[in-house]
């Protein structure tokens, strides 16, 4: 019994040297643990304000825009950029200011604006947004085929629709209507979400079947099919296509 109690006291005694021992540390890990609460609470109410402060700059520049008033509208991209250069903001104001170099017929600027942003945002959606105007952008700058090169470049994930659709267009600036009627079917089957102009894609596939099957050389012997009569054409999964007769597929989209 004394052997247990001696052993108990022991115990208790190495207990109290342990918490005079370690008291400090425990104390200063408190501390340290409360300083990062106190930074972590900083730091979400510094980021948050420069959030704030990033997006009213950010409407402010989408208004001048909207007035017409660029040269105040670039200023402010170029502050946003600036200050608040990892901030969404700086990356959705290159977009913006991309379409208004479009829209003036600047498509080099334009360029410029979104292969920064298809390069560098944090944001992979964005990336690739920008990515997809770029290649409506090389289009209209006449380079379907680096058009393709840039939308092959990424996955495009849960815009292949839209995707699918620029690549249509980039093959029918090639001259290839089989490539292109196949990528707007493509796009049509797989856009179940609506970000596609589905009325237009219906158009330039009953125009382009006409033209495809038109161009095709006559079974046994026969002459090619005329503009009067054009065989329909099914599209993959699909009921028949009614042709077009004698429309040629004249795609009308704006980079």
């Amino acid at each position: 019994m004394d052997d247990y109690l001696l052993s108990e006291r022991e115990q208790w005694e190495a207990l109290k040297r342990g918490v005079r021992n370690y008291a400090p540390a425990v104390v200063v890990g408190v501390a340290a643990a409360a300083l990062g609460l106190g930074g972590y609470r900083w730091w979400q109410a510094h980021r948050n304000g420069t959030d704030l402060a990033a997006g009213s700059m950010f409407i402010r520049m989408e208004n001048a825009f909207a007035q017409g008033n660029s040269t105040e509208a670039f200023i402010l991209l170029g502050d946003l950029e600036r200050q608040y250069p990892s901030s969404p903001y700086a990356d959705q104001a290159r977009l913006a200011s991309a379409r208004a170099f479009v829209q003036n017929g600047q498509l080099g600027k334009a360029a410029g604006e979104l292969r920064q942003v298809m390069l560098h945002s944090d944001d992979s959606i964005l990336r690739l947004i920008a990515r997809l105007r770029l290649a409506r952008v090389q289009i209209a700058q006449h380079q379907p085929s680096t058009a393709l090169a840039t939308l092959n470049g990424a996955e495009a994930g849960a815009m292949a629709p839209q995707y699918a659709a620029v690549r249509g267009d980039a093959y029918y600036a090639m001259g290839d209507k089989s490539a292109a009627l196949a990528q707007y079917r493509l796009a049509k089957e797989t856009d179940t979400g609506g970000q596609t102009d589905t009325g237009l894609l219906d158009l330039e596939i009953s125009a382009l079947a006409a033209d495809v099957a038109a161009a095709r050389p006559a079974v046994h012997g026969g002459a090619a099919p005329g503009a009067g009569a054009v065989p329909a054409q099914s599209p993959p999964g699909g009921s028949p296509t009614p042709a077009a007769a004698g429309k040629s597929a004249t795609p009308a989209k704006q980079p």
